[in-house]
């Protein structure tokens, strides 16, 4: 079974979209879905620096509209995309798989992206708040740090992969408290993500989300809340909304993907996170994290040999 998966943001560097735009059909794509998101794309994936993309404003556009562009490039059409097994994304990367599970059209998705990115910017502003990587120590242990110190966490990524999230005092008090054997990065993001601190953001999406157009799910769609694969296309949207003030469960995601069957993962563009924590934790998984054009050819030998055949997709 193959799964398509879209990462979150922090995946994204500069100039990642150029070789994108040699691909017959992206150049027009990404100017179409530029105007409906109000930025330039183009620009943005190919020409501007590390710290212009890194503001969640521009990023969280930037990271659908690639993603998209790719998946399309690979399975064109919603027949070849009926072949796909099942589909992923972590945090923002969800709006992705929305478009390719059928859920969203992709313009819904440009503009809906676009006011989540200005959201979440907004509410990250009003309070200084950030997030540090914890790797490794006993888990029961770093829940109990976290707790201690008043923080969340935001992702757990499966693995002993954990991204606690609070105010800066409060990070800092537990980066001079770590638990034992931990290794704390601190992630250079503009805020606490996916925690009460973006409740505001919530608020804003939620007086937009009643008007958005949705279907369900054509391809089946797993959440980053629970993971669980979810059936009609209003809840869909309605966990878009709630997955901003809420905890990314990517390790639920992972043991969804190993129950489903999943046998193979592509990973689009800005690849290689997701692949990276698919091949620690789902040994024997073939993976593809899918950088460049260049790996078009063995993404199509990896649908050949896992994805559903043409005469049988939906």
């Amino acid at each position: 079974m193959l799964v398509i998966v879209a990462p979150g943001q922090g995946a994204q560097t500069p100039g990642f979209l150029a070789p994108w735009l040699e691909v017959e059909g992206v150049a027009d794509r990404l100017h179409w879905w530029s105007a409906v998101a109000g930025l330039d794309l183009v620009h943005y994936g190919t020409e501007a620096d590390a710290e212009t993309i890194k503001d969640t404003a521009v990023a969280q556009p930037l990271l659908v509209a690639a993603g998209l562009a790719a998946a399309h490039a690979l399975l064109p059409g919603a027949a070849q995309l009926g072949r796909v097994g099942a589909v992923a994304g972590h945090s923002v990367g969800e709006i992705t798989t929305a478009v390719l599970s059928g859920v969203l059209s992709a313009e819904s998705a440009m503009a809906f992206v676009r006011q989540r990115g200005l959201a979440m910017a907004g509410a990250a502003a009003t309070t200084a708040t950030g997030m540090c990587a914890v790797l490794g120590g006993d888990p029961d242990e770093v829940t109990a740090k976290l707790a201690e110190y008043g923080l969340t966490a935001a992702n757990n990524n499966g693995g002993g992969q954990i991204v606690a999230a609070g105010t800066l005092e409060q990070l800092a008090a537990f980066k001079a408290d770590p638990p034992a054997k931990a290794r704390l990065i601190s992630l250079s993001v503009a805020g606490a993500f996916h925690t009460s601190h973006m409740a505001p953001g919530v608020d804003r999406l939620a007086r937009i989300a009643p008007g958005i157009p949705v279907a369900d799910p054509a391809v089946p769609y797993v959440s980053n809340a629970d993971g669980k694969t979810v059936d009609g296309g209003t809840e869909v949207l309605a966990r878009l909304v709630s997955q901003v003030s809420n905890p990314v469960r990517w390790d639920l995601c992972m043991e969804a993907l190993e129950r489903l069957g999943a046998t193979a993962v592509i990973e689009v563009p800005p690849a290689g996170t997701l692949t990276n924590l698919v091949k620690r934790n789902l040994k024997g998984v073939a993976t593809l994290a899918l950088k460049t054009p260049a790996d078009l050819d063995r993404a199509r030998e990896l649908i050949a040999e896992h994805a559903i055949p043409e005469g049988d997709a939906v």
